[in-house]
């Protein structure tokens, strides 16, 4: 059994889900009542989000270093981070660690292709989609991957922040970002609906959509649980 490292606290809601996943999906694997070692290092998302936002990628990539090396001097044998907008600085982060990292734009490729995807829309935070962060780790393995224009962006990263990020869902917010989505699935004739945000699954469930639904927090949750039992 490996020891898992997380990067948390970006956001705090998502390290839960990340914490609880992990736990559970262990004790699943294994039918026993062990758990499995971790540890998590919760970074200041005040912090991280004004980063962003001005776009200071260096310092931004500094503190998700950092956080590595804190869980790496913890005993960590390799760690991921629990957010998709820190993935923007992936391979600058990967390049500064002394464990290995496992990508949650990686596996969310993977998952997609495996289940057979041609198009996709993405949702997440305006960072994220307006990266291209997605459509260029999707246009690598064959797969079109499309973004909301800047309205839409604008519209699913002010129902983030603040409210999923504080695990408030609103029902009117719901059906904005299910209306959007709808709209845009059928415009690209998209296969899946990507959850390019570790807060989305909280307001668009299994069910919601009559398209193939990729939980981001669930297939990053399931490679590291493949890592810890490897």
């Amino acid at each position: 059994m490996k020891k898992s490292g997380l990067v948390g606290g970006i956001g705090p809601a998502s390290t839960l889900d990340y914490y609880k996943g992990i736990l559970d999906g262990y004790r699943a694997r294994t039918g026993g009542e062990d758990y499995p070692p971790l540890i998590i290092d919760s970074l200041n998302l005040a912090e991280m989000y004004s980063l962003a936002e001005r776009k200071a990628w260096p310092e931004f990539t500094g503190r998700l270093a950092g956080s590595v090396k804190n869980l790496a001097a913890g005993g960590a044998e390799f760690a991921a981070m629990a957010a998709n907008t820190a993935h923007i600085v992936f391979d600058a982060v990967a390049a500064r660690s002394p464990i290995p990292l496992i990508s949650i734009v990686e596996e969310t490729c993977k998952y997609a292709r495996a289940k057979g995807c041609r198009s996709v829309v993405i949702f997440g935070t305006a960072f994220t989609m307006s990266s291209g962060l997605y459509a260029d780790a999707f246009a690598k393995h064959g797969i079109a991957a499309f973004v909301p224009d800047d309205d839409g962006q604008k519209a699913i990263h002010n129902i983030i922040f603040p409210h999923l990020q504080d695990g408030i869902v609103l029902p009117e917010e719901k059906e904005i970002v299910l209306s959007l989505a709808r709209r845009l699935i059928a415009a690209h004739r998209a296969d899946a609906l990507i959850l390019g945000c570790t807060e989305l699954p909280l307001i668009i469930k299994d069910g919601d959509l009559d398209t193939l639904i990729l939980d981001t927090t669930q297939i990053h949750i399931d490679a590291i649980l493949d890592r810890i039992l490897a």
